[in-house]
C-alpha cells in the first residue's frame, strides 16, 4: 500500500517494477480527483483512513509529510504500525516523532525504517562504496559538502555512510556576510558555512538555506555536492547523481638539487590519470525520475522486507535513523530558518552552447601553441 500521491508517484513506480517481490494492493489518501484517478489506473481501491487498512496490508510505504514539515504522515505510520503493518516514512522525521514511531512498531511487531532515497541511488552508492575501499586503506583527512536546505536530512545519512559513522558529530555555523558585502552584490549569500565533525573526521558543510514557500521543491542551486579526502587522494561525487570522480594525489619525488622530478625513474605515480570517472552521471532529469528514484526507493523496500522477516535487523536501522533524525535538528538548530525567497522560473540554457564555447576556448588555445615561436 502507499500513503500518498505526490512524490508517492515513485513509490508507486517502485513496486511495478518488481512484481515477483511486491503487489500494490491500494493507495492511501485524501480522496481527491488525483488520487482516485491514480488508484484507478494502478487497478487498486483508494482507501482514505489509516485505520481501516485490509488486514492482509504488509507494508505502508507513508509518502505524507511528516510533523517535521506539517503534516499527517507519522500519525498514519503510528496508526499502521500498531496494526502490525510494516511501515517505510518518506524523510524527514523529528527524532521524538521517530521515537513515537519505533516504540509503535514494537507493540505491533512491525519492521520501520525511514526511507532518505538519496543514499540508495545508483551514483551515491557507487561514491559509498569507493569511500569504503578508501578508509580501508587510510583515514579520512577531511570532507566539503554542499547541498540545497530542503536535502541536508539525507546528506548527513550519506556523510555518516562515508565517514563510517555518524558518531561523535558536532555543528558550528559561520557567521553570515556582513551587510558591507550584501551591499556589493545586491542580495543576500544563498549559502551558510558550517565547520562540523561527523564521525570524527572533519566536515566543511554549505547549506543553501533558502526556500521558495508557495515553491519548496524546486529553485535549489544544487542537491548534493561531496569531496572526500584522504592522504591518497580526493574521491568527489560531483552531483546527486553522479559522476563519480577519483583524483590521486599529486606527489612528485625532489632531485639532489631540490627541484621536482616530473619525468623519469621513480616518477611512475604520474603516470595514473588525474581524474577517473569511477561512475557516470544519469542521464536527463526524465531518466532520474523514472528510473533512478524508484531503483532507489525499491532498494530501501527490499532492506525493509528482510527486516520483516529477520527481527535482529531492526534495532540498528532503528538506532541509525534515530541518529540521522537528531544529527539533522542539530544542524538546522545552527542554521536558524531558511530565507524565504520567490524567484521566477529559472532559464533554459542549452549544454551545446557551453559545449562549443568550451571547444572554442581549447581551439584557440591549440592555434595560439602553434603559432609560438
Amino acid at each position: 500500500m502507499v500513503a500518498g500521491t505526490a512524490f508517492g508517484r515513485i513509490y508507486l513506480d517502485a513496486v511495478r517494477r518488481d512484481p515477483d517481490a511486491f503487489t500494490l494492493t491500494g493507495i492511501l489518501a485524501k480522496g481527491g480527483d488525483y488520487s482516485r484517478r491514480s488508484a484507478e489506473r494502478a487497478g487498486v481501491p483508494l482507501h482514505t483512513d489509516a485505520a481501516h487498512l485490509p488486514d492482509d496490508t504488509d507494508i505502508l510505504c507513508v509518502v505524507v509529510r511528516s510533523g517535521a514539515t506539517g503534516g499527517p504522515g507519522s500519525d498514519i505510520a503510528r496508526t499502521a504500525l500498531r496494526r502490525g503493518i510494516h511501515v517505510l516514512q518518506e524523510h524527514p522525521v523529528h527524532a521524538g516523532e521517530l521515537a513515537g514511531n519505533l516504540r509503535a512498531a514494537r507493540d505491533g511487531d512491525a519492521a520501520y525504517a525511514v526511507g532518505t532515497l538519496y543514499p540508495d541511488l545508483a551514483p551515491v552508492r557507487a561514491f559509498l562504496a569507493a569511500a569504503e575501499v578508501l578508509r580501508a586503506r587510510g583515514p579520512v583527512r577531511f570532507v566539503d559538502a554542499a547541498c540545497n536546505s530542503q536535502v541536508a536530512y539525507p546528506l548527513l545519512d550519506v556523510l555518516g555512510r562515508a565517514a563510517g559513522a555518524l558518531r561523535p558529530w558536532a555543528f558550528r555555523a559561520q557567521p553570515g556576510p556582513d551587510a558591507r558585502l550584501t551591499a556589493l552584490t545586491g542580495h543576500q549569500q544563498p549559502f551558510r558555512t558550517a565547520h562540523a565533525v561527523i564521525g570524527g573526521t572533519p566536515v566543511t558543510l554549505r547549506v543553501q538555506n533558502e526556500v521558495h514557500p508557495d515553491d519548496p521543491d524546486n529553485h535549489s542551486h544544487l542537491l548534493h555536492r561531496l569531496a572526500l579526502g584522504t592522504d591518497a587522494g580526493v574521491l568527489t561525487l560531483a552531483d546527486t547523481h553522479g559522476p563519480v570522480l577519483w583524483n590521486p594525489r599529486l606527489h612528485a619525488p625532489r632531485d639532489t638539487t631540490g627541484r621536482l622530478v616530473l619525468a623519469g625513474p621513480g616518477t611512475e605515480r604520474l603516470a595514473a590519470p588525474s581524474t577517473v570517472e569511477l561512475h557516470p552521471a544519469a542521464g536527463s532529469y526524465h531518466h532520474v525520475f523514472a528510473q533512478l528514484w524508484p531503483q532507489a526507493v525499491l532498494a530501501a523496500l527490499h532492506r525493509l522486507r528482510d527486516a520483516v522477516t529477520d527481527r535482529a535487523l531492526r534495532p540498528a536501522a532503528g538506532q541509525w535513523a534515530l541518529s540521522v533524525s537528531r544529527c539533522w535538528a542539530d544542524l538546522t538548530a545552527q542554521l536558524g530558518m531558511p530565507e524565504l525567497i520567490r524567484p521566477g522560473e529559472p532559464p533554459v540554457v542549452d549544454w551545446t552552447d557551453l559545449r562549443d564555447a568550451a571547444a572554442a576556448a581549447s581551439t584557440a588555445l591549440a592555434r595560439a601553441g602553434e603559432q609560438a615561436p
